[in-house]
């Protein structure tokens, strides 16, 4: 299916905590912006591609915009994984026939308490979670927690190398308008001081609890070309659980620290025109700036145990990094809404319209979480 579908709309929600709107409500409104941007109608749209997360929502969400005969629809599993998922299964349709113009989005209403891990104990004492919970590896943060620990061990990864992270992207969100933390700057300082949520990561090695929605529109390559956005071509996609892998502490591999993005990336590389050398500009799932450079060493920007190295000298940093990363403040300080920004700030370095541009963009990669069963996407001009 290389280059022959596009993503050709774009389409998004304010950010913010608590908003009023509901899930669905958030991801009709999204849809609705990306099918606009697309100069399409909703009625052209008959493949759908959603986070399972949103549970059951296919048949709302194609009443309430007014989609067409949807003779397409799946849904992708694994929260921060799912985003590149979602555009790659929807791609896919549209390559194989299975329909001729797809929406795929993320929604989300996470400042709810009930979304807490705390709101949901008999959920998470339960099958293999059981042997960790009762000891305290508790959340997300908790479970990568460990894992930074054996980096820092093993490889030398410092607490200063999870700054570069963290400053870089602040850095990004403070040129992008709509970001969350647009109006906050972050110092090394500011950095060194803050709390711990749970060592060795503090308040700012964490991803941002956020409302909204965000959609892309997708359609075959021919059609692209006589619509009004430059089009952001698919031009490799890949998806990964790999080998004896569990779900973020990753326990029973004979090598943790080596995450799905290991398998992910030999797939997408293999089938690719670009290698790791020709991407100028990169999003990074980022639920946690240690996944920064576990992912930059997976996806092969460095060797094995060089990721923290990598983030040094401003490596990530727009515009004079050797990777600007995250250039519209990522997961950390643009909004987290499961990595779904990312895909669009993907599309928008491929179109030009970024906060922080890379010049002359040729492709723009995209991953989904490290840790979680996950997935990648390679948009080309």
């Amino acid at each position: 299916m290389k280059d022959s579908c596009a993503v050709v709309g774009i389409g998004q929600t304010a950010y913010g905590k608590g908003l009023p709107d509901t899930e669905l409500s958030l991801a009709c409104q999204a849809i609705s912006a990306a099918i606009d941007d697309a100069g399409l109608r909703p009625s052209d749209v008959d493949g759908i591609a959603m986070f399972s997360m949103e549970d059951g929502r296919e048949v709302d969400v194609a009443r309430n915009v007014g989609l067409g005969d949807i003779t397409y629809f799946s849904e992708v599993g694994f929260g921060g994984g799912a985003g590149c998922g979602v555009v790659g299964q929807a791609a896919m349709a549209v390559a194989t026939g299975q329909c001729t113009t797809a929406v795929a989005w993320r929604a989300r209403k996470r400042a709810s308490k009930t979304s807490r891990p705390w709101a949901q104990v008999s959920d998470r004492v339960a099958g293999h979670q059981q042997w960790s919970r009762p000891f305290g590896v508790l959340r997300p943060v908790d479970e990568i927690a460990m894992l930074t620990r054996r980096a820092m061990h093993q490889y030398g990864y410092t607490r200063d190398h999870l700054a570069n992270v963290a400053l870089a992207f602040r850095k990004h969100a403070n040129r992008n308008p709509i970001a969350t933390m647009h109006a906050k700057e972050l110092t090394r300082e500011q950095y060194m001081d803050a709390r711990w949520i749970s060592e060795p990561l503090c308040l700012f090695d964490n991803c941002l609890e956020t409302d909204g929605a965000l959609a892309v529109v997708i359609t075959s390559a021919d059609r692209a070309r006589d619509l009004p956005q430059p089009p952001a071509y698919i031009h490799s996609f890949a998806q990964s659980i790999p080998q004896q892998h569990q779900v973020m502490t990753n326990y029973f591999c004979e090598d943790p620290l080596t995450g799905p993005a290991w398998a992910c990336a030999r797939l997408l590389w293999e089938r690719s025109d670009f290698q790791p050398a020709d991407v100028p500009v990169a999003q990074l799932y980022d639920a946690f700036s240690p996944l920064i450079p576990l992912s930059l060493e997976g996806y092969g920007f460095c060797g094995r145990g060089e990721g923290g190295e990598f983030t040094d000298d401003g490596a990530l940093e727009w515009p004079h990094g050797r990777l600007p990363t995250n250039t519209s403040g990522g997961g950390m300080s643009e909004a987290y809404v499961h990595g779904f920004n990312l895909v669009l700030e993907g599309v928008r370095q491929i179109r030009g319209t970024s906060p922080n541009q890379v010049a002359d963009a040729a492709c723009s990669l995209v991953t989904s979480g490290e840790g979680v069963p996950t997935s990648a996407v390679l948009f080309r001009r």
